[in-house]
């Protein structure tokens, strides 16, 4: 079993609590110190210049679905020398009419080097077992679709 820890802070700037009015930007700490300054998307009064939740959430589908890949990928000999992904999440009602990140779009790019390099159809297989290795994944109701570009 592993723990993975995060603080969140947030703190008002103004008297004024009003819904248009509060701030939503606050502070996400990580384990490791690491520190980023979020808030909610521009369509619900955050700020643009902060990560927000939606953007984490596919961000982290994308990064787990990466480091599952390079793994796959390193035991089985292969040398990528870069990996780029273009995620879309997109956020409408569900069935329940409630509103979530229904779809999650992972469009990852592998470029590989060396002479042992997959051919398309075991490129397929080896984002197929990333998906259905990779923690995040395997953890949230939200469709992921993937489409590599090969």
């Amino acid at each position: 079993m592993s723990e993975f820890k995060v603080k969140l802070e947030w703190k008002s700037d103004s008297e004024d609590f009003s819904y248009k009015n509060y701030t939503r930007t606050h502070q996400w700490i990580f384990g490791g110190g690491s520190q980023i300054t979020a808030s909610a998307a521009p369509e619900y009064l955050g700020k643009a210049e902060f990560v927000n939740p939606e953007e984490a959430f596919a961000a982290s589908l994308s990064s787990c679905h990466l480091l599952t890949f390079l793994a796959i990928a390193s035991f089985k000999k292969y040398i990528i020398k870069s990996y780029k992904d273009e995620t879309v999440a997109v956020v409408e009602k569900n069935k329940d009419g409630k509103q979530a990140v229904t779809r999650v779009f992972l469009r990852p790019k592998v470029e590989f080097s060396g002479e042992h390099i997959p051919d398309e159809e075991e490129m397929k297989k080896m984002h197929h077992k990333a998906h259905a290795e990779c923690f995040i994944s395997n953890s949230v109701i939200t469709e992921i679709v993937l489409e590599p570009v090969l």
